[in-house]
């Protein structure tokens, strides 16, 4: 968005920052400025520091790929969590999101990505080898497919059923209370927790 010249400099940048951001138009991305600009200092600065924070400190769990500021993650070191049960995602968001729901007490692993030949994303560029890796060594009851039931997600849920299948483990998807087309990240508490409770075989 370019400058109009009416807007202070200063503003102006930040609104273009915003604007980068995803769903955030200009129109938007200006009333968050305007709204930066009427709050204490202190706000600003704690918001700038908490942005700078998630660049420093987190990074990948070495073990389920999430985002962790310790290693390896609090998931995977909770001897609470139910280690029969693995939930595969496309997105750490995704996880997150199921979290929400408090429906799930198993284990993680987070793909990277799914599987997309239009923009050359193919199994080679997910953690694909990884999961397949664990499911060996872990050998749990039950991989849990939980990409999202759009064309990308059900062709990589299908992949990873054929690859898993084999070695004797229970592979489920996550039930249609979601809908197709979206995002686990938009779905809501209840909607989540139907998908989980009625997931099926592949």
């Amino acid at each position: 968005m370019a400058s109009t010249g009416s807007i202070a400099g200063p503003v102006q940048s930040l609104i273009n920052e915003f604007s980068k951001l995803p769903t955030i138009g200009p129109k938007t991305a200006a009333r968050l400025v305007f709204y930066l600009l009427n709050r204490p200092r202190n706000e600003a600065q704690s918001l700038s520091e908490a942005i700078l924070a998630v660049k420093d400190k987190v990074r990948l769990c070495t073990l389920c790929f999430s985002l962790t500021e310790h290693e390896p993650c609090d998931i995977c070191t909770d001897e609470r969590r139910d280690r029969t049960t693995l939930c595969v995602v496309a997105e750490a968001k995704d996880i997150y999101a199921i979290e929400r729901t408090g429906a799930y007490r198993g284990r993680y692993h987070v793909l990277g990505g799914l599987i997309s030949p239009m923009d050359g994303i193919g199994p080679a560029q997910l953690r694909v080898k990884e999961l397949i890796e664990r499911v060996g060594a872990e050998d749990p009851a039950e991989v849990i497919l939980a990409t999202n039931p759009n064309a990308e997600g059900e062709a990589t849920a299908l992949y990873l059923s054929r690859l898993i299948t084999p070695s004797g483990t229970s592979v489920t998807r996550l039930a249609y209370g979601l809908p197709i087309g979206g995002d686990l990240d938009y779905a809501d508490e209840i909607t989540l927790t139907k998908a989980l409770e009625g997931r099926r075989a592949l």
